[in-house]
C-alpha cells in the first residue's frame, strides 16, 4: 500500500475565485457550499475549508485515520486547500492554538432536510416542527451530529455560532434551500449541551444573533442562547390516564382547575430560595394536588422566556421547556407523575404576540417575518410586544406546531390560549385611526380567527381528548362552538363577565348588596351560550388588585366567611372552576412571582379552615353528579330564589342526568334567618351535605341540625318546602334523603 499522501501541488483549478474567498471572509457568501468541502475533479477530489485562526489542516482518510493530505493555505489566512487523487471519505484534523481537533467536514454532507418536510413548513402545514427544524441530535452516514434548520427567507446569508465555533459565522454558513427560505447545516461530531444562535446577513446587514425559533432546550436566564438537546426519550407509564382522558375531560365530568406559577407556589428555603425544579414539583406539589381534590394543574407559561416578571406570558420559545425548572426530561417525568396520580396538565400557551427583545424573533431574518410590517397591525401597545402575522402560513404552521408539540411529546392535557380577546380584532386597544380594516372594511382578524378553527380542528384530530381552553373577554359569538357549526371551535372558554360581577357584588358592603343583587344573577342569562371555566386567576391576585380574601369586606372573620361563602357560591354554579394557588387557604399578601406562598398562615385556624372547605367542596363537586353532569345545559339549573335582594339571598337547584337534584341557599349578609322558607322538588328529609359556616371551616357553626324535613306548605312553584335557618354569610348544600 502506498501511504504517500494523495495530494497534488497548487494549481489554478484547485483555488476558486477571489470574489467567493472573499465573500467567504466577509462572511457574506450566500452558497458556501458551491466553495467548501468536496469537489470532484476528474479522479481526483478537491478539498476546501475555510478555517480562521486555524494553524494547519490535514486530511485523513475516515476509516483508517491516516493523513492522505496535507491542505496548502490558499489567497488568504484561514483558506486550505488540497487535491485527493481519487474520491474517498475523509476526516479533518485541524490544529488551533489550544490543541487539536479531528472532525468530519460539515461540508462533505449533501442536503438532509427532506423535501417532504420543507414543502409542508413553506404550506402552513408541517406538524412535526419540533422534530424536524432546529438543532436536532441525530447520525447521518454513521457519524453522530447536529443538523441545524432555520426559516431566514430574506437573509442573504445565515451561520451557526456557538462556543464551539468561538461564536464566529464565518465557521459554519448554512446550505439555502431553494425557494423555501429555509437553511439548513449539518456539524458532526456536536453534541447535546452545546450553546448556540444564529448569525444573520440580512438585506440591511448582520441582525443581532438570533436563538432559535425552534430550539428544543435554552440554557438558563439570563442567558438567551438556545441549547443542542437531546430527543426526548422519556419512559411514558401514563397509557391508562391517555385511555380515560376523553371521558375525564367531556363536559360532563367534574373539572377543578388549581391554576400555578411554578417558580413561586413553593421554594427552597424560603423566598429568596432556590426554585423549585420539576423533580421537587413532582414531590410536593402532585400530592397536595390530590389531598385538595383538584383534577388539573394549569400552569402559568413554562416556555422560555427572558423576562420573568412577565410570568411566563411574554415568551420566545415555542417549543422549549423553561431552563428554570429543569430540563425537558425533567418536565415530561412531571407530567407523566401528574397522570399516574389521576391530575391532569393543562399549559398556558400564547400565539397572540412575543416580545422584542434583540435575541428573539422580531425583524428575524432582517425584515418583519415573523410580526406584521406595519405597527397598526404589528406591534401591540399595552404590551409593549410584536403580533404573530398568522396571515403568513409558514408562522400559522409554526404555531399549530408549537401546539402539537406539547399536546403529543409532553402528553399534555389542555392548553388555555392567552389573550384570545386580543387576537380577535385589528381595533383591539387601539383608537381610531390606528388599527387597519381587514379586507372586507371590518374590525375582525380574520387570519387569527382562521387559525384558532384550525388549531381547533387540528387538535381534535391528532390528539383526541386534549382541551383547548380560551381566555376570551368579549361577546365573540361560538367560542365553544364547533367550527362546522361556525364557531372557533374552543372546548371552553372563562367566563370573564361572571368573574367580573362576581367579585365586584363581593366586595360591596353586605348592607349595600341589595342594590347588586343582579351582579350575581346575571350570569345565569347567558351561563349556557358557551363552555365555561369559572375563573378566579392569578390576573385578580395582582397589580394592586390585592388577594382574594382582602378584597372582601369586613372585619376578620367576615372577611373569611365571605371568601368561604364566594367559593361554595362558584363550586355550586354551572361552569368547571378554576382557582389560583393561595386562593385556596386565604393568601393575605398580593401574589407575587418574586416569593413563594405565605404558607405559615395555615398556623392559623381561619387559613386552615378554608383550606379544608376547598378540600370538601372538590370532593362534593367530584361524588355529586348534579353540580357537573349537566354544566352546559340549562336543564341542570334551576332558579328558586333569585329576587330576594332585600336579604341578599339566593336558592337554587341543581339536577344531574338521572334527575337528582340538589339545593344550595346562599346568605351574603351577616344576618342570621331563621325560619327561612325554600321550595323543594322532593318531599324527603333534606340532608345537609355541606355548610361554609360550620365550625370545622372555621364558621360560627349555625345550621340545620344535619337536616330538615320538608313541609306540606307549597313555596317558590314547588309542593312542599323547607324550613332553614341560613347562616350568616355562608352557603348550605342540601340534598333529598333516599
Amino acid at each position: 500500500m502506498n501511504d504517500r499522501p494523495a495530494v497534488t501541488m497548487p494549481g489554478e483549478n484547485l483555488l476558486p475565485s477571489d470574489a467567493d474567498v472573499d465573500a467567504l471572509v466577509r462572511a457574506e457568501h450566500h452558497d458556501p457550499f458551491s466553495v467548501l468541502g468536496p469537489h470532484a475533479d476528474g479522479d481526483g477530489l478537491i478539498v476546501r475549508a475555510y478555517l480562521p485562526h486555524a494553524l494547519g489542516v490535514e486530511v485523513l482518510d475516515r476509516s483508517e485515520g491516516r493523513v492522505i493530505g496535507v491542505m496548502e493555505q490558499g489567497q488568504v489566512p484561514g483558506f486550505y486547500f488540497a487535491r485527493l487523487s481519487h474520491a474517498q471519505p475523509y476526516l479533518l484534523r485541524i490544529r488551533w492554538a489550544g490543541g487539536e481537533q479531528v472532525t468530519e467536514d460539515p461540508y462533505s454532507f449533501g442536503p438532509l432536510l427532506g423535501e417532504m418536510d420543507i414543502y409542508l413548513f413553506s404550506e402552513g402545514n408541517h406538524r412535526h416542527l419540533g422534530d424536524t427544524f432546529g438543532a436536532q441530535y441525530m447520525e447521518v452516514e454513521g457519524v453522530q451530529g447536529v443538523r441545524f434548520a432555520v426559516w431566514a427567507p430574506n437573509a442573504r446569508r445565515v451561520s451557526v455560532v456557538g462556543d464551539f465555533n468561538g461564536w464566529d459565522g464565518r465557521r459554519h454558513p448554512m446550505r439555502q434551500r431553494y425557494p423555501s427560505g429555509v437553511w439548513e447545516l449539518f456539524i458532526p461530531r456536536l453534541q447535546p449541551g452545546e450553546r448556540y444562535k444564529y448569525e444573520i446577513l440580512g438585506p440591511h446587514g448582520v441582525v443581532p444573533l438570533k436563538a432559535d425559533p425552534v430550539a428544543l432546550a435554552t440554557e438558563m436566564p439570563p442567558g438567551t442562547a438556545s441549547v443542542v438537546a437531546r430527543p426526548l426519550a422519556h419512559d411514558w407509564q401514563d397509557e391508562k390516564w391517555l385511555q380515560q382522558r376523553q371521558a375525564r375531560q367531556s363536559l360532563k365530568a367534574p373539572m377543578a382547575i388549581y391554576e400555578v406559577h411554578a417558580g413561586s407556589w413553593r421554594r427552597e428555603g424560603g423566598d429568596d430560595g432556590r426554585l423549585y425544579d420539576w423533580h421537587d414539583l413532582a414531590a410536593r406539589l402532585i400530592p397536595y394536588v390530590v389531598e385538595m381534590g383538584f383534577t388539573h394543574i394549569e400552569l402559568m407559561p413554562i416556555m422560555e422566556h427572558p423576562f420573568g416578571g412577565s410570568w411566563g406570558y411574554q415568551l420566545l420559545s415555542q417549543f422549549a421547556p423553561s431552563a428554570r425548572y429543569g430540563s425537558p426530561q425533567d418536565f415530561a417525568a412531571f407530567v407523566d407523575a401528574c397522570h399516574n396520580a389521576g391530575i391532569g396538565v393543562i399549559l398556558d400557551w400564547v400565539p397572540a404576540h412575543f416580545p422584542t427583545d434583540a435575541h428573539g424573533l422580531g425583524d428575524f431574518d432582517g425584515t418583519e417575518l415573523y410580526e406584521y410590517a406595519h405597527p397598526f397591525e404589528g406591534f401591540h401597545q399595552d404590551w409593549n410586544t410584536y403580533i404573530y402575522n398568522l396571515g403568513r402560513t409558514e408562522v400559522h404552521g409554526f404555531m399549530i406546531a408549537s401546539a402539537l408539540h406539547w399536546l403529543k411529546n409532553f402528553h399534555i392535557d389542555g392548553l388555555r390560549v392567552d389573550a384570545v380577546a386580543s387576537m380577535l380584532y385589528r381595533d383591539y386597544s387601539r383608537q381610531e385611526g390606528q388599527w387597519i380594516p381587514n379586507r372586507f372594511g371590518g374590525r375582525e382578524n380574520l387570519e387569527a380567527i382562521e387559525f384558532l378553527r384550525h388549531l381547533n380542528d387540528v387538535v381534535a384530530l391528532e390528539t383526541p381528548g386534549a382541551l383547548v381552553i380560551a381566555e376570551e373577554s368579549t361577546a365573540f359569538p361560538g367560542v365553544s362552538k364547533p367550527t362546522r357549526d361556525g364557531g372557533l371551535g374552543f372546548s371552553y372558554k372563562w367566563n370573564m363577565g361572571w368573574m367580573h360581577d362576581t367579585l365586584k357584588y363581593m366586595q360591596e358592603q353586605p348592607i349595600h348588596r341589595s342594590y347588586h343583587h343582579d351582579k350575581m344573577t346575571f350570569g345565569l342569562v347567558y351561563a349556557f351560550s358557551e363552555h365555561f371555566v369559572l375563573p378566579i386567576s392569578h390576573d385578580e391576585v395582582v397589580h394592586g388588585k390585592g388577594s382574594l380574601i382582602d378584597k372582601m369586606p369586613g372585619d376578620r372573620w367576615q372577611k373569611f366567611a365571605n371568601l368561604r361563602a364566594y367559593l361554595s357560591f362558584m363550586w355550586t354554579h354551572p361552569g368547571k372552576k378554576l382557582l389560583f394557588m393561595g386562593c385556596e387557604f386565604g393568601q393575605w399578601r398580593e401574589w407575587s412571582h418574586d416569593r413563594e406562598l405565605d404558607w405559615f398562615l395555615l398556623d392559623e385556624p381561619d387559613h386552615r379552615g378554608a383550606q379544608a372547605l376547598v378540600k370538601d367542596l372538590n370532593k362534593l363537586y367530584g361524588q355529586e353528579p348534579a353540580l357537573h353532569e349537566r354544566d352546559t345545559q340549562p336543564e341542570g339549573f334551576q332558579w328558586l330564589i333569585g329576587d330576594d335582594r332585600a336579604n341578599s339571598v339566593f336558592a337554587w337547584l341543581r339536577w344531574s342526568d338521572t334527575g337528582h337534584p340538589l339545593l344550595v341557599v346562599a346568605n351574603f349578609t351577616p344576618v342570621v334567618r331563621y325560619e327561612y322558607r325554600v321550595g323543594v322538588p322532593v318531599d324527603a328529609r333534606w340532608i345537609e351535605v355541606l355548610n361554609s359556616d360550620a365550625e370545622c371551616y372555621g364558621g360560627s357553626n349555625i345550621g340545620n341540625g344535619g337536616g330538615v324535613l320538608a313541609e306540606p306548605t307549597p313555596a317558590h312553584g314547588q309542593e312542599v318546602s323547607l324550613s332553614l335557618t341560613l347562616p350568616p354569610l355562608a352557603v348550605v348544600i342540601l340534598r333529598p334523603q333516599v
